[in-house]
């Protein structure tokens, strides 16, 4: 066993835009005359599609929501993201990501993004941050059927990155995880990868309990100490 990719989620992780989809899905919701428990964004959207998370939060308040108004509101709020995005400069990337990209890319691992949001987001935050030709993958919320904590997501990444490279034979403990949410971890756990918790959005002690490391900063992951596990 040696560690051969690394899978970042995104939101919480490369990008600090959390609070902006708080808000975009409060501000729909207000909108359908829905108004959230405190704590219920936190429970039902963090590390989750939007998809998952606003089926959820219809549920809680015991309101009916068809398959086809669930993706008009999932189209409302992406098309509020993107103008949100458009506003901003610079992005909010998180301090490391960089610094990160170039110790794995000098270390010949491959890179990917297994995230709950909607490809088009995950690509356009990329592309303004000039970071895309660094992950030979993207799995996005929009092509998986089951949102984290399911580990779909992950196991596709490991499925296409042996298309992108075969002769590495990925496996799922072939790989590291950076995640921020307990979804994310969980998901990742339960497809076989060992995971990085990175207390962007929980505070360290938490994900210490469930991740198999933690760090406070992105720039605090010892990448050669990491590397000892997997040989």
């Amino acid at each position: 066993m040696s560690l051969k990719a690394v899978l970042f989620d995104f939101n919480g992780v490369i990008v600090n835009d959390e609070a902006i989809h708080q808000q975009l899905l409060e501000q729909i919701l207000l909108e359908e005359n829905i108004k959230p428990e405190p704590g219920q964004f936190k429970k039902f959207c963090l590390g989750r599609s939007d998809r998952a998370c606003l089926a959820d939060l219809f549920a809680s308040q015991n309101q009916p929501l068809t398959e086809t108004s669930l993706t008009a509101l999932i189209d409302r709020k992406a098309k509020a993201y993107q103008q949100h995005l458009e506003e901003i400069d610079p992005l909010p990337i998180y301090s490391g990501v960089e610094d990160l990209i170039f110790q794995l890319r000098a270390a010949h691992l491959l890179m990917a993004v297994v995230s709950g949001s909607l490809r088009a987001e995950v690509e356009r935050v990329l592309e303004r941050a000039k970071l895309r030709q660094h992950f030979s993958v993207i799995v996005a919320g929009d092509e998986i059927a089951a949102s984290k904590p399911e580990p779909d997501g992950y196991l596709l990444a490991v499925q296409r990155l042996n298309q992108v490279k075969p002769l590495l034979n990925l496996t799922s403990s072939d790989c590291l995880a950076i995640e921020d949410s307990f979804p994310g971890i969980e998901a990742a756990k339960r497809a076989g990868i060992p995971v990085v918790g990175v207390a962007n959005t929980y505070p360290f002690h938490m994900l210490q309990r469930q991740a198999n490391w933690t760090i406070d900063y992105l720039t605090d992951l010892e990448l050669d100490r990491v590397r000892q596990f997997f040989e």
